[in-house]
C-alpha cells in the first residue's frame, strides 16, 4: 500500500464563486436572493449552500463533545437520552399501575402530575410502590407551594427504602415564573421564598433538579425559535440571580436548574437551537465563577410541540412529532416527551401513548441515534445555523437583561405580549398560507369528517381580565381557526358543494382546479373536479345538475376574458361564482359583477369565512 494519494486528488475543488456562477446559469436569469435564499423568522438569512470557509471564524467548532462550552453535548461517548412519559397522578394507585406498565414498554423516565392537596407520605408511597428509582428518572409536578413538602417526603421515602441517594436522578418542577406567563398570576414572591428551601430539602439528592425553566410554554404559544431561546436563557439567569442572592452557592444553583423546552417542526433550526442553547448557557453560568465546568452544562427535557398539532388529519401529527423527536435526539438533549397525536381533541388513548413511546424507541433501537455523539457536528449548515441562532437569541437575552431581567419583564406583561404578538402573526400567516399546515390549509383530506371530535379547550385570551391581572399566553393552536371554520361547515344543514368549471388551456385549468380544490376543501366543502368542458354553458349546466353552491371557473389568464363573463351571466346568480386566479382582466370582470377571486395571494381563512357567511353558515 505504497500509494498514499488522497482520493480524488486529481480533481480541483471549485471555489465559492464558481459555484455561484454555475447557479446563476442554472437559474436562467431568476433572482438568486428570491429563489434560493431562505429568509427566516429568526432575523437572518440562510444560504442555499455552505462551505468550510464559512466556519473559519466560529470558535465553538473547535470544542469536543463533553467539553466547555458543551455546544456538542454533555456526553463524550454516547448520545443516550431518557424516554419519558408523563402521567396524571390524581389517583395514586391507578398512576402506579400505569407507570409499572409503561416501564415494561421502553420508558425509563416518568413524569407524575400530583394535585397539591394530595401530597402526603401515603400518597407518595402508593405512587412509587414497585418502582426502583435508581434505574428510572422520576419527575414530579405539583402545586408550587407544595414543592418543598414533596421534596422532604421523597427524601424520607428514599432513605426509608435504603435507595442509593447519590445515584438517583429526577426533578421537581418548581417554576413560579411560568404561572405568571400562563395563568396571569403574580407568584413572584415564591421565587426567593421557596427556591432556597427546596434546594436545601434536596441536598441529599444531588442528581435531582428542582428549579425549572418551562420555555415549552412559549413554544406551545407560538414563539419563534429565537424567542424561546433568548427568553429561556433570561429565565434561567433570573433564577441564578435569585438563588445566589439568597446565599445559594453558584455551582449548586446552576446544577439544580433544568430546562423544559419545546421543539417544533423546523428540523435543522431546532437541532441548532439546542446546540446554541448549551453554548450560551455555559457562557452565562461561567460568569458566576462556578467551582467546575460541569456546572455550566445545560440539562434539557424536550417536548414535541402542541402548537402545530391538528384535529383534522390527526395522523399527520405523527409526522410532525417524529421529525421533532429526531431534531431533539440529534441535538443531544437529556430526555424527550413525545406529545401523543390525539391530544388536540381528547385525553390521549393507550394506543396514542404507545405510538408516542415507540417513536423514540425506533430512533434508539432501529436508527441507533443514541450511539453517536453530536452527529450534526461539522455540518457546515448546522454549524452556521447554530451560530446565527445563538446571535439572535443572545440579542434578545441582552435586551431582557437591560430592561431589568426576565421576572421584571414578565410582571410588566412584556414577555407574554411579545409571544402573543408572534402567535397572532403566525395565525395571520397561516390564514394567508404563508405558513403551511399540512392537512389543514394545505392538502386537506377532502372526505374527512370530525366524527364527533372537538378541540380540547385552550387558554385563548391574551387580554387583561381585571385591573390586577396580568396578560396570559394565548395557546390557541395554529390550526384552531381553520378547525372552527370546518366544524361550523360540518354542522350546516347541507354540505356546500364547490364545482370546478374547467375549460380552455389544459395545463392551466388542471393547475387551478387543483389549487381551488385544496383552497375550498379547507373549509369542509365538497369539491368536485372535472376533466374539462367544451363550452361554459355545458359546465354551468353540469354544476347545477350537481346542485353546486359554488362554481369555480378554472382556465388561463388570457382565456378568462373570453369565458368568465359569459359563464357568470349564464349562471345568473343560481350559485356563487368564483374565478381561480388574478387575471389582467380582473377589473373588467369586476365591472361585469364578478366579485369572488381566489389565488395564491388570497387570505384563505378570511375568504372562506366570507363564503360561509354568504352561504348562511
Amino acid at each position: 500500500m505504497a500509494n498514499k494519494e488522497k482520493l480524488f486528488s486529481e480533481f480541483q475543488a471549485p471555489t465559492t464563486q464558481e459555484w455561484l456562477d454555475k447557479i446563476e446559469v442554472d437559474l436562467k436569469g431568476a433572482d438568486f436572493q428570491k429563489r434560493l435564499v431562505w429568509r427566516t423568522n429568526e432575523g437572518f438569512n440562510v444560504q442555499p449552500f455552505y462551505r468550510r470557509e464559512d466556519l473559519k471564524d466560529l470558535k465553538a467548532v473547535d470544542s469536543l463533545p463533553g467539553e466547555f462550552p458543551f455546544v456538542r453535548g454533555n456526553k463524550k461517548d454516547n448520545n443516550l437520552w431518557f424516554v419519558r412519559q408523563d402521567i396524571n397522578a390524581e389517583d395514586a394507585k391507578a398512576a402506579n399501575e400505569k407507570a409499572l406498565d409503561v416501564l415494561n414498554k421502553g420508558v425509563d423516565s416518568l413524569g407524575f402530575r400530583i394535585p397539591g392537596d394530595s401530597v402526603s407520605k401515603a400518597f407518595v408511597a402508593t405512587l412509587l410502590e414497585g418502582i426502583l428509582p435508581q434505574y428510572v428518572e422520576l419527575n414530579f409536578t405539583t402545586c408550587q407551594r407544595h414543592c418543598v413538602e414533596l421534596a422532604e417526603i421523597l427524601v424520607a421515602y428514599f432513605k426509608e427504602k435504603d435507595y442509593p441517594l447519590a445515584e438517583l436522578k429526577g426533578s421537581i418542577n418548581f417554576d413560579p415564573i411560568s404561572k405568571i406567563l400562563a395563568k396571569g398570576k403574580d407568584t413572584s414572591s415564591l421565587c426567593a421564598e421557596v427556591s432556597p428551601q427546596l434546594i436545601k430539602a434536596l441536598e441529599e439528592l444531588p442528581g435531582y433538579k428542582c428549579i425549572n425553566v418551562n420555555s415549552v410554554a412559549l413554544n406551545n404559544a407560538g414563539a419563534y425559535i429565537y424567542q424561546e431561546l433568548g427568553y429561556a436563557l433570561a429565565w434561567g439567569a433570573e433564577y441564578l440571580n435569585v438563588l445566589t442572592d439568597a446565599g445559594v452557592d453558584a455551582t449548586e444553583a446552576a446544577k439544580r436548574i433544568k430546562f423544559n423546552m419545546g421543539v417544533s417542526e423546523n428540523y435543522f433550526m431546532e437541532i441548532a437551537k439546542f446546540r446554541a442553547a448549551r453554548l450560551l448557557w455555559a457562557q452565562i453560568v461561567k460568569q458566576y465563577e462556578p467551582k467546575c465546568d460541569c456546572a455550566c452544562q445545560m440539562h434539557v427535557c424536550a417536548y414535541t410541540s402542541e402548537y402545530n398539532q391538528t384535529l383534522f388529519d390527526s395522523y399527520v401529527n405523527l409526522l410532525r412529532s417524529q421529525t421533532e423527536t429526531m431534531s431533539a435526539a440529534l441535538a443531544n438533549v437529556d430526555s424527550i416527551v413525545v406529545t401523543p397525536f390525539d391530544k388536540p381533541y381528547e385525553t390521549p388513548t393507550d394506543f396514542a401513548e404507545r405510538i408516542a413511546r415507540n417513536q423514540q424507541l425506533l430512533l434508539k433501537e432501529e436508527a441507533h441515534f443514541d450511539k453517536l455523539v453530536d452527529v450534526a457536528g461539522g455540518s457546515y449548515t448546522i454549524e452556521h445555523l447554530t451560530d446565527a441562532i445563538a446571535q439572535e437569541g443572545w440579542k434578545l437575552f441582552l435586551a431582557v437583561e437591560e430592561a431589568g431581567g426576565f421576572l421584571a419583564e414578565a410582571l410588566k406583561g412584556n414577555i407574554t405580549n411579545a409571544i402573543n404578538e408572534s402567535n397572532t402573526k403566525r395565525h395571520a400567516d397561516a390564514a394567508k398560507r404563508k405558513e403551511f399546515i399540512l392537512g389543514t390549509n394545505q392538502f386537506p383530506n377532502f372526505t374527512e369528517t370530525s366524527e364527533g371530535k372537538a378541540p380540547v379547550a385552550t387558554v385563548c385570551c391574551g387580554s387583561v381580565a381585571t385591573d390586577e391581572a396580568l396578560p396570559r399566553l394565548n395557546t390557541a393552536r395554529l390550526a384552531s381557526e381553520f378547525e372552527t371554520l370546518r366544524l361550523a361547515t360540518e354542522k350546516a344543514p347541507k354540505q356546500p358543494i364547490a364545482f370546478m368549471l374547467t375549460i380552455g388551456n389544459l395545463a392551466m385549468r388542471q393547475a387551478r382546479a387543483q389549487f381551488s380544490c385544496n383552497f375550498l376543501a379547507a373549509a369542509g366543502y365538497k369539491v368536485m373536479d372535472n376533466l374539462g368542458f367544451k363550452t361554459v354553458e355545458e359546465g354551468v349546466d353540469a354544476a347545477l345538475e350537481a346542485k353546486a353552491d359554488i362554481v369555480v371557473i378554472c382556465s388561463s389568464d388570457d382565456e378568462y376574458a373570453e369565458y368568465a363573463i359569459p359563464a357568470f351571466q349564464y349562471l345568473n346568480g343560481r350559485a356563487m361564482f368564483v374565478v381561480a386566479g388574478a387575471p389582467a382582466c380582473s377589473e373588467d370582470l369586476k365591472a361585469a359583477g364578478i366579485e369572488n377571486f381566489i389565488n395564491v395571494k388570497s387570505n384563505q381563512l378570511g375568504t372562506l369565512k366570507e363564503y360561509n357567511a354568504k352561504l348562511g353558515i
